[in-house]
C-alpha cells in the first residue's frame, strides 16, 4: 500500500483503485466491480456447528425475510443455535432460526420468532447439495449469517457428525495449541 498525499492506492489483481476516509473515490477505467474488495460482516455464528460436526465444504445462500426481521437482524437479535437445514421439492429452506421481534414492530403484523425461511442458492448448487446428502452421507449445516453488499446471506455446510471420541480430539489438540502458544511466547522474551 503506498500513500499518496491522503489518498490510499492498493492494488488488486494488477489493478488498483483508490479511495480517501473509507468510501471509494472512483474507480479506473476498465475496472470492474468484481475487482473491488468485498466487506463481509458477521451478524451470527453458529459455533456449536463446528464442535459436532466435520465441516466438509461450505455454500454461501440468500435468505428470504420479512421487513420486520431485517430491522431486528440488524439490532443483533438472532440466533442459530438450534437451527438446521432441510431440502424439500428441490429447495432449501432454514428451520429452527430464532428471529426475535423488536418493540417497534408495526401492531398489525404478528411476527414469528421461529419461523421456516427459505434459501437461495443456483439450481446447479441445489442439485449438488442434494446429491451429496443422498449418496454420501451429509447432513447441511448453518454456519453463520453475514451482511454482503446490505444483503443477509447465509453461510451452509456440508457436515459429517463426529463422534464423542473425535470430539474429545479437538478439543485436546486446541488445548495443545493453546499451551504451545505460551510456551512460544515465554521463550519469545
Amino acid at each position: 500500500m503506498r500513500f499518496l498525499s491522503n489518498v490510499s492506492v492498493i492494488v488488486m489483481q494488477g489493478r488498483g483503485f483508490s479511495w480517501n476516509c473509507g468510501r471509494y473515490r472512483r474507480r479506473p477505467a476498465g475496472l470492474n466491480s468484481r475487482y473491488l474488495k468485498e466487506i463481509v460482516m458477521s451478524i451470527v455464528d453458529n459455533r456449536k456447528a463446528f464442535h459436532d460436526y466435520f465441516i466438509e465444504d461450505r455454500y454461501e445462500a440468500g435468505v428470504m425475510l420479512h421487513g420486520w426481521e431485517v430491522k431486528a437482524i440488524r439490532a443483533g437479535r438472532v440466533q442459530l443455535k438450534e437451527a438446521y437445514v432441510i431440502a424439500r421439492d428441490n429447495e432449501i429452506f432454514l428451520f429452527g432460526a430464532h428471529v426475535s421481534a423488536l418493540n417497534s414492530t408495526s401492531s398489525f403484523s404478528h411476527p414469528e420468532a421461529i419461523r421456516t425461511r427459505k434459501l437461495l442458492l443456483h439450481a446447479a448448487e441445489i442439485k449438488k447439495l442434494l446429491s451429496k446428502v443422498d449418496q454420501a452421507g451429509f447432513t447441511m449445516v448453518p454456519l453463520n449469517l453475514h451482511w454482503v453488499r446490505g444483503r443477509v446471506k447465509c453461510d451452509i455446510a456440508l457436515a459429517k457428525g463426529k463422534k464423542e471420541y473425535d470430539k474429545r480430539n479437538t478439543e485436546k489438540e486446541r488445548d495443545w495449541q493453546r499451551e504451545h502458544q505460551k510456551i512460544m511466547k515465554i521463550h519469545r522474551r
